[in-house]
């Protein structure tokens, strides 16, 4: 009993520690930007990398320092897909601490470790932006609009995006090869956002009360350019 209680001690002392070097853990820390001002940030991003023009706000160590001391205090969060090609932060030209970012194949919201990221920038760091952002030629949908069978956890991601494929060739029968999968690609998006409403209650309850917009783009891999689709 004398060494658990020992170590609990030595526990609390080191946590204490690393609190007084890296400032709170998990607290609510919050931006001071609305969600409009969050989304003209990103498009003005993008607009300075499409052009390549870009500024590289907070990307020093002056930036890195700060946030080390003080926290994080993102003005968006943007759901990825995984594709090395989709750097976020390089895409919407923004530095360290400017964008919580949470990256996954095919931009999918239905594992829980995804969708409680999303709810920790939106429910403690109180993001008021959310971003659902998928790209063009992305393989995880290549992969479900060809019906490549897939092995282990890679089928996983395949199925979840399966049911938009049988939905846009029931729409759009017409569609066929790369246009099916560009559409694939947008209605993807859509059904995400359906997903987050779906299973998280925290964001559910933040876009009804006005705390939170979601957005969902598109990125194009060529041109660098983000598509805006609709404001919620």
């Amino acid at each position: 009993m004398k060494i658990k209680n020992f170590r609990a001690v030595f526990f609390a002392i080191g946590m204490i520690g690393i609190a007084a070097q890296t400032g709170p853990v998990f607290a609510g820390e919050g931006t001071e930007q609305t969600a409009e001002e969050a989304l003209a940030l990103l498009k003005e991003g993008n607009a300075r990398f499409v052009a390549m023009k870009m500024e590289h706000p907070d990307a020093n160590n002056a930036r890195r320092e700060e946030t080390a001391v003080n926290g994080q205090k993102p003005f968006a969060v943007v759901l990825g897909c995984a594709d090395s090609r989709v750097p976020v932060e390089t895409v919407f030209d923004r530095g360290i601490g400017d964008i919580f970012v949470v990256r996954v194949a095919g931009n999918i919201a239905v594992d829980s470790s995804v969708v409680g990221s999303l709810e920790y920038a939106a429910g403690h760091l109180h993001v008021p932006l959310l971003v659902v952002l998928g790209h063009t030629q992305c393989g995880a949908v290549g992969a479900a609009v060809s019906g490549e069978k897939l092995e282990g956890s890679l089928h996983d991601i395949q199925e979840q995006i399966i049911p938009v494929v049988k939905e846009v060739e029931l729409e759009n029968p017409d569609l066929k090869d790369a246009a099916l999968t560009h559409e694939v690609i947008k209605q993807n998006v859509f059904q995400v956002e359906r997903d987050l409403r779906a299973n998280s209650e925290e964001i559910r309850d933040r876009v009804a009360q006005g705390t939170l917009k979601i957005v969902l783009a598109i990125y194009d891999v060529k041109t660098g350019k983000v598509d805006w689709f609709e404001e919620k």
